[in-house]
């Protein structure tokens, strides 16, 4: 066996490892299991994102331990206080939809703005997997979020792979293409009407509007992956950890969910949910 096909052997066992322990938490676990779960990932998430940022330990430390604190309030808060939820959604679709696309044209990276980028690439994260988890058909909800995110990078991975010939970012992710990124919006576009015919009944918007979130989602999915891709690239490391056989870090699995999965927790709080 060649080392491509023992790499996708291990990425897939991983894989289906990950989904498996996700299916268990969710679907036999408490809601505190969940919780602490999450606490968890942020953990990492946010020890992973010190070191992209190549700060001193107790800089790293410290900001673990932020990340670990506002997260925790999440816990205690998300869904209790409309204005906590507002205050979040608002932060993490400022910064993906204006201040990410900014500094990825600008090259802005300076110690300061990558502790604020961490915490509202972080805990808005937080927040929308502990918010959709405690809705009527939270499991619904949460996954099918996230399998936007997970139609949208496979279908621009195998697109890209087959016709990419033009460049979507050369100097962040050489390996993506406007090609993929047609292939992704097609992708999600299919999805949605399919989770539309399936569960419709069970959301609040009609088929338009889901839609356009998860076309939304879809864009900004996009956006969080060559974000983190440029952060690797200012730190010099292929990898953002190596917590994941053959995936890498946990931020490189959840970059692209980051930037997405508020956007739709936030749709469907608009929506009526959590109200």
């Amino acid at each position: 066996m060649n080392n491509s096909s023992s790499q996708t052997e291990l990425r897939i066992r991983t894989a289906a490892v990950l989904i498996a322990a996700l299916a268990g938490v969710l679907l036999a676990g408490p809601a505190w299991l969940w919780a602490v779960v999450v606490l968890a990932l942020a953990g990492v998430a946010a020890a992973e994102w010190s070191r992209l940022c190549a700060w001193p330990a107790r800089m790293c430390n410290a900001f673990v331990a932020l990340v670990l604190l506002l997260s925790l309030a999440m816990v205690l808060r998300a869904g209790h206080a409309a204005w906590l939820d507002a205050v979040v959604l608002v932060a993490s679709l400022l910064f993906w939809l204006l201040v990410a696309p900014l500094s990825l044209r600008s090259g802005w990276s300076g110690r300061g703005a990558r502790g604020v980028s961490g915490v509202v690439l972080i805990v808005p994260l937080v927040w929308a997997l502990l918010w959709l988890q405690q809705q009527t058909d939270g499991n619904l909800l949460l996954v099918s979020g996230m399998a936007v995110v997970w139609v949208s990078d496979s279908a621009a991975y195998f697109v890209g792979r087959r016709f990419g010939r033009r460049k979507l970012a050369p100097a962040v992710s050489p390996g993506k293409t406007w090609e993929g990124v047609a292939g992704a919006v097609g992708g999600v576009a299919v999805y949605t009407v399919l989770l539309f015919l399936w569960a419709g009944e069970r959301l609040p918007a009609g088929l338009p509007e889901l839609l356009a979130l998860t076309l939304l989602m879809c864009l900004l999915g996009i956006v969080g992956d060559l974000y983190e891709s440029w952060m690797k690239r200012v730190a010099g490391v292929k990898d953002s950890g190596s917590c994941l056989p053959g995936h890498g870090g946990l931020l490189d699995r959840v970059d692209a969910l980051a930037a997405a999965l508020p956007a739709w927790a936030g749709g469907l709080w608009l929506a009526g949910f959590g109200a």
